[in-house]
């Protein structure tokens, strides 16, 4: 049996978990996500869990058991808390500012880089060098993250680009004089 999917999911205070048909949809203080589930999965919702249960131990099954045990897990995290990621810019001149809802990045090339949000997904410059992203959808949230981080990989050298928080980027040696 999945060690993710035998564990019931905890509903948090002042999350409403509702079930229809195969759909599962998730409110709290935050806003509102849902998921559809696959019929080879089933759900029961009791007042201060969720329990999913499957009918085989085919491996299809067992994927999906642990699948959609942590997709409703991060729903419920994320109406009652958000999630949210921090990238940071390294390197001389590389800036980021929000205004009007965009994002402007200029990252050594030679014109900004403008980016617009997603829907449900709020992005804020809280330095010159810091970009928090943030929102419900922990999927949409590291998504967007990436695709930032997209924009400048830091590089093995001098580690110049658009990094994750806390990241640790491997160094290379440079060229060796020649003497």
């Amino acid at each position: 049996m999945s060690r993710i999917g035998k564990k019931p999911v905890p509903i948090l205070k002042g999350v409403k978990v509702e079930k229809s048909g195969d759909n599962i949809t998730v409110t709290g203080p935050k806003g509102s996500l849902s998921v559809y589930v696959n019929p080879l999965i089933k759900s029961q919702i009791g007042s201060s869990e969720i329990e999913f249960t499957r009918g085989s131990d085919l491996k299809r099954e067992k994927s999906l058991h642990g699948l959609y045990a942590i997709l409703v897990k991060n729903m419920i995290n994320g109406v009652a808390e958000g999630f949210s990621k921090k990238l940071e810019l390294v390197g001389i001149g590389y800036r980021a500012e929000t205004k009007q809802g965009k994002l402007f990045l200029n990252l050594g090339f030679s014109h900004p880089i403008i980016f617009i949000a997603p829907e449900g997904i709020k992005v804020e410059t809280p330095t010159d060098t810091a970009i928090l992203i943030s929102g419900i959808d922990k999927q949409l949230v590291g998504q967007v993250a990436a695709k930032i981080r997209s924009f400048k990989i830091p590089e093995p050298y001098k580690g110049k680009g658009i990094k994750y928080e806390g990241e640790f980027i491997r160094r290379k040696a440079g060229k060796a004089a020649a003497k």
